[in-house]
């Protein structure tokens, strides 16, 4: 097993603060990693010190066998390259953002047209070569900053919440392409969230992290099998335990308390942990006619401006967080105490065990 990233005893201080405390892992060369913990965990030190922009305070780091210090962390940099959760691009076209790295790097104009255009393709641009990104929405942005990473085609891809308060499309879209790479190259991938639906579809591997510590390191499906320990760590949004019945038309039927049955698109008995991604649930302030199987009455307890998105907590006996884009809630009309039906169908709801 050839180890992309090690991490010996690394501490990083900011002043008083320990950022990191004596972390010690091991990453394998095209392992997908993630790390789940809350704000201000120390997500975001971890992937900057993998990506050689910051500096351990003490402790070694070692990618692909060498060991990174002074005189050749500006080498080893180029092995990775990392996605910032606030997207920074250039105030130049979309072609040019995504070609700025591999000019940099020396290569033909023939070699960046295909990067360029092999890379959109990934992430839903095509034909967007020519915009302004800057213009583009946040969603968009973000996955031209994704493009731009991909199209360099480094051993280590570094991701801090890739996805997050973005529209439903551009955050499927670029988890679609993150999968991929995952599947289709030797890449290592090392993803910073607290996305359970991430962690699940994208991660070989989770660590969970704490004021700087890493308390738990295992496979995906062992570190969520245990939700009641993933509270502390992950954002734990329509996270429902119950009891599951499958019913006469193959599909499963939760009693979740409180008088709430939620039906799901798989065929399982017994005790079962389900959730809901926030973006899978329609709101609307009238019942629809839909296949949505879950219909549920409600008012609004809670809401969150997320910028272009909106996060509306909704009490319909269990609260359900929902996102919806600022456009549609402005167009709705909504505010607290609101009456709202929320819909989702039965292949929304997933399980986390």
């Amino acid at each position: 097993m050839n180890v992309m990233v090690e991490l010996n005893n690394v501490t990083k201080k900011y002043g008083k603060i320990n950022a990191l405390n004596d972390v010690s892992l091991k990453i394998p060369q095209a392992e997908s990693f993630t790390l789940i913990g809350p704000n201000g965990s120390g997500k975001t030190t971890f992937l900057k010190i993998l990506a050689c922009i910051e500096k351990p305070t003490k402790g070694k780091i070692s990618l692909d066998g060498e060991l990174v210090g002074e005189r050749n962390m500006s080498e080893l940099r180029l092995k990775s390259t990392m996605v910032f959760q606030k997207t920074v691009l250039f105030n130049t076209t979309v072609f040019k953002n995504i070609a700025y790295g591999l000019k940099l790097r020396g290569f033909s104009k023939n070699a960046i047209n295909e990067r360029v255009g092999s890379v959109l393709k990934l992430v839903k641009l095509e034909g967007y070569e020519k915009r302004p990104a800057k213009k583009l929405s946040g969603g968009e942005q973000q996955r031209v900053s994704l493009a731009r990473a991909l199209a360099l085609r480094t051993e280590l891809l570094l991701l801090d919440e890739p996805t997050a308060n973005l529209d439903q499309r551009s955050a499927s879209i670029i988890e679609a392409a993150i999968s991929q790479i995952g599947q289709e190259t030797n890449t290592t991938i090392v993803l910073a969230t607290h996305n359970i639906f991430q962690v699940k579809t994208l991660s070989e591997k989770v660590a969970l992290i704490k004021n700087g510590n890493l308390i738990h390191v295992g496979k995906t499906h062992e570190i969520l099998s245990d939700s009641k320990k993933l509270a502390d760590f992950a954002r734990i949004e329509n996270i429902f335990p119950g009891i599951s019945h499958v019913i006469e038309d193959g599909t499963s039927m939760i009693e979740v308390g409180d008088n709430i049955q939620i039906e799901a698109a798989i065929r399982r008995s017994g005790k079962i942990s389900v959730f809901i991604r926030p973006e899978d649930i329609i709101l609307s302030k009238t019942q629809l006619k839909s296949s949505a199987r879950n219909v549920f009455e409600g008012k609004i307890i809670e809401i969150l401006d997320l910028g272009s998105t909106v996060r509306l907590r909704i009490d319909a006996g269990k609260q359900f967080v929902v996102q919806i884009t600022k456009r549609s809630f402005i167009e709705m009309q909504l505010n607290l105490s609101s009456k709202v039906f929320v819909a989702f169908k039965a292949s929304s709801v997933q399980t986390i065990d």
